[in-house]
């Protein structure tokens, strides 16, 4: 059982590459929420937009989890 769960755990330097896809992803979200705030955009295409890059960044988290399976959604080659 030791065995299986030694195999299967994620490394400290890819929890560290996690950690620092997760902070930029972040970073990236709130610095374009903030410029639509900043030009103001009108109400209607304000939500719109935010819903779109929510989504965006949404798929790419999965796609992060999903690689340390070894099944990414989206191979960038």
């Amino acid at each position: 059982m030791l065995t299986l769960l030694a195999e299967t755990s994620i490394s400290g330097q890819d929890a560290l590459n996690l950690v620092i896809q997760l902070v930029i992803c972040g970073l990236v979200f709130w610095l374009i929420c903030w410029f639509l705030g900043w030009v103001g955009v009108p109400e209607p295409f304000n939500k719109v937009i935010k819903v779109v890059i929510g989504l965006v960044v949404l798929i790419f988290l999965i796609n992060v989890l999903m690689s340390f399976g070894g099944h990414p959604m989206i191979h960038w080659s």
